[in-house]
Parts: structure tokens; sequence; C-alpha cells
């Protein structure tokens, strides 16, 4: 397992650019989205904002970020536009991690709590984001959302809850409703994190508590664990030319100091599926 970068509070959001051939990722402690090329360089993508949980790209060339809204950030430069702000329900105070389906939609988890204070966990919502701009919640009852994937079918979501400590799936139909959700897996001693689909159907899951991935069947049955070298996993994508690039990211959480948090790299048999660009119309 390579590491590639390091020096961060709290990586997340990892999302590959097939593209460009880079990784981008978000420092959610002390700021910032990076950029990582193809040759090793790490720079500056977005300065300074903090709080950023999930990340996509979008087709007009830019990144869609999370935080107290989800927001569009052109990657030229240029001001934000709200995709969808956190008057979405009456709970609602951010968002933290989300996906696109096949279509280019938004699939994403609100939060109704501060996750880093001192507050009342409260649940929070899935909900969709349409083409067109327009909102709507799904489900309810989600304690911390977090990484999110599509089936390589499109009718399944597997949607992690870090602080139940179970992965939920839900059923989606061809007009975008779901199904009453049921548990995918379970994580009695850990907090499922971020998560990517594989193009076998097997979900790969980042265990914060855990120092590893996990690798689920289709039938959410454990059939592999990667260990990884600092103890607070985050999340992962795939990438690289052939999606066989399995990019891990970490906290500095039960590492040696505050800011060892880590970007590390492994090859996988088996390629990643490749996600789509989110094509939610922007605002004026």
């Amino acid at each position: 397992m390579d590491v590639l970068a390091a020096g961060y509070g709290l990586i997340e959001g990892p999302v590959w650019d097939t593209t460009r051939q880079c990784l981008y990722y978000s420092d959610v402690l002390n700021g910032g989205v990076f950029r990582l090329d193809a040759e090793g360089s790490v720079s500056v993508q977005f300065p300074h904002r903090r709080g950023i949980g999930g990340m996509a790209l979008h087709e007009a060339g830019g990144l869609v970020v999370g935080g107290r809204n989800l927001a569009f950030k052109p990657l030229a430069g240029g001001p934000s536009r709200v995709l969808l702000d956190n008057d979405v329900t009456e709970e609602a105070v951010g968002f933290n991690d989300f996906t696109t389906d096949s279509q280019g939609r938004l699939w994403v988890g609100s939060l109704a709590f501060r996750v880093f204070s001192d507050e009342e966990p409260q649940t929070g919502h899935l909900h969709r984001v349409d083409l067109d701009g327009s909102a709507h919640t799904l489900s309810d009852g989600v304690m911390l959302t977090n990484g999110m994937g599509f089936s390589p079918d499109g009718t399944r979501l597997y949607h992690s809850d870090a602080r139940s400590q179970l992965i939920r799936v839900y059923v989606v139909d061809e007009a975008g409703g779901v199904s009453p959700w049921r548990v995918f897996a379970r994580l009695p001693e850990d907090a499922p994190d971020g998560l990517a689909v594989a193009v076998d159907g097997t979900v790969w899951v980042a265990l914060a508590h855990g120092g590893r991935v996990a690798v689920f069947s289709p039938e959410g049955r454990e059939v592999h664990s990667i260990p990884v070298p600092l103890p607070m996993v985050t999340s992962l994508c795939f990438g690289g030319r052939d999606l066989r690039d399995l990019y891990i990211v970490t906290g500095s959480r039960g590492g040696p100091h505050e800011n060892c948090a880590a970007v590390f790299r492994t090859r996988t048999e088996t390629p990643g599926l490749a996600l789509a660009d989110c094509r939610v119309t922007l605002p004026a």
C-alpha cells in the first residue's frame, strides 16, 4: 500500500476524475479541497472551506461539495452555486456524503446535528435531487449519514449509517422511488463510513474505528478485509485508468499526531464502477 500524501486533519470525499486522471479530496477539519495528479503532485483546488464530507464531479466542469449546503464550485474558479440548502427539512443543518446515479441525479444524506460539537445527535434524512433541481425526501431516521453507492444495475442503493453501526440498502425503482430500507450489513464493533461499489457488485466500506476496509458480497456477507496503516479509515474510491487503483483516505484519530491523516493507494483485482457526473441543472 503506497502513501501518496499526508499531513492532514481528517480527509474525506475522495473522487476520481477520469478525464483529468486525478484525485480530489477534502480536509474536513483544516479546510480545503486538494488535487492529487497522476505524477503524485498535490495542489490546492479550493482553499479554506471546511466541513466537506462528500464530493462529486459535475458535467459543467466543477465539483459538487457538501457541508452546510450542497454547492457547485467550478474548477476554473468563479462563484459557487447552491444546489440544495439546509432548509430542505426543518431538522437539517447540513449534508455529509452523497453519490450520483446513472442519470446524474444526486442522492444525499442530511445531518440534523453538528458532528464536531456537544449537541445531542438527531436523525437526518435521505434526499434525491433531480436534474431539474427539485429535491425529494425519501427516507428518515439516519443517525449519521455516510457513504452511498449503487449496485451495478442501479436497482439498489447502499447507505452507511455510522452511528447506527449498519449499512442500509434500498430497492430503487425507475422513477427514483425507494422501498423501505433493510439492513444490508451490521458492524456492531465499528462505524461504516465511505463506501464504493465494484463491477462485480461487491461493496467496499471504510471502517472509521477498525483500521481497515471491509468488502461485502451483494448478499451482505463480509468476504475480504484490507488492513490500512492508520486506524481511522474514513472513505475510499476506485481510480486509475482501469479503475483498479483503490484510493483510501483516513483521519488522524488514533494516529501519532493530530495532523497525520493520509491518502493511500493499493491495487485490486476487481475494477470499481465508474460514477456518472452530476447533471443537476445549475441555478442562474
